[in-house]
């Protein structure tokens, strides 16, 4: 298939790193020293002490350079989207699959959703609904990115753990092209199930990040070390109650209890998160979409998050005053 990864960071570089091995046509778009390298070396993966080299990649920072692809994967951070979005229709023709693996509450949760809440607008992650209006619903298809990784270096993607990457439809049918689009990920190495509600596995991800991923920007601390500092992890526990309460209200299930959910996390080990790791890099947080977006989300539903509001309002201050001054904080290795 032609396979085209918009956003190739860690987890867009190690799914197409994998798929591009796999006898796929795989176009990456990156930008800056990461294109670079990744033109001049190929794209490097250490996986399981092993490193592979995708070097038969085409790698572009210009989307119009590609055409219609089978499969897109938009591995972009919400808050990044609508700077493309003019462009990704040069990439979509009719038989097209748009992947979506954006962190959090993506902006096409309400539709084809059904209920009172049908085609609402999920103002956090898209104000305005432009990617709602700009985007076809009928080209989607929802998927959760598990795994950890990193860009080590440019042009190097370091996989840290999780190979997990269950995929849905938006109506929540099982149709042929989800089944086409697991099993392409399946042979390249990702456990990929295709899901009847993918609405309830994306706040089962989410639970984590909106907790994990605030609460190290601002410690400073790997997961590892939340889930075993008593304070930090009766902090995530409350975070994690508020948004359950609002999740529930919106219909989803939980298939794994509150303390597994920790222990999980507590497993992965001393990883720092995605959003320590753009704190470390000077990088604007996602916030809203982890975070922001539970609460807008529970001023719908008419829920109480006091703790999650607390913790929102910190985080936001720390990625304003990063952003105002140019600063990142990176921990010093003695």
């Amino acid at each position: 298939m032609k396979i085209c990864v918009v956003g190739a960071g860690a987890i867009g570089g190690f799914m197409g790193a994998r798929l591009a091995q796999h006898d796929h046509e795989v176009s990456l778009i990156a930008r800056g020293p990461h294109l670079a390298a990744i033109r001049k070396n190929g794209l490097k993966l250490l996986q399981d002490g092993k490193e592979i080299v995708a070097d038969n990649v085409n790698a572009t920072d210009d989307i119009d350079d590609l055409g219609v692809q089978d499969v897109v994967l938009l591995a972009l951070k919400s808050h990044q989207i609508s700077v493309v979005m003019d462009k990704l229709p040069t990439l979509i023709g009719p038989q097209t699959v748009m992947v979506t693996l954006q962190n959090g509450i993506p902006w096409w949760y309400f539709q084809k959703l059904g209920g009172k809440y049908e085609n609402r607008t999920v103002e956090t992650v898209d104000p305005g609904g432009v990617l709602m209006a700009g985007i076809d619903p009928d080209c989607l298809l929802g998927c959760i990115a598990y795994p950890a990784a990193i860009i080590s270096e440019p042009g190097v993607i370091h996989h840290v753990e999780g190979v997990r990457f269950p995929l849905g439809e938006l109506d929540g049918t099982v149709s042929e092209r989800a089944q086409r689009v697991s099993e392409a990920f399946t042979e390249a190495g990702f456990k990929s199930p295709v899901l009847e509600d993918i609405r309830s596995e994306i706040w089962l991800k989410l639970w984590g990040n909106l907790t994990f991923n605030p609460i190290s920007a601002m410690t400073h601390s790997t997961l590892e070390a939340i889930c075993q500092f008593p304070l930090t992890r009766e902090l995530a526990a409350t975070m994690m109650t508020e948004a359950k309460t609002v999740a529930e209200k919106l219909g989803a299930s939980f298939r794994v209890s509150l303390e597994r959910r920790i222990e999980g996390a507590e497993n992965v080990g001393k990883h720092k998160t995605s959003m320590l790791q753009d704190v470390e890099a000077g990088k604007p947080l996602e916030i809203d979409g982890m975070l922001g977006v539970v609460i807008e989300l529970a001023e719908t539903t008419d829920t109480h998050v006091p703790t999650l509001k607390a913790v929102y309002a910190c985080v936001s201050l720390l990625n304003h005053t990063m952003s105002q001054q140019g600063l990142y904080i990176r921990a010093q290795t003695l």
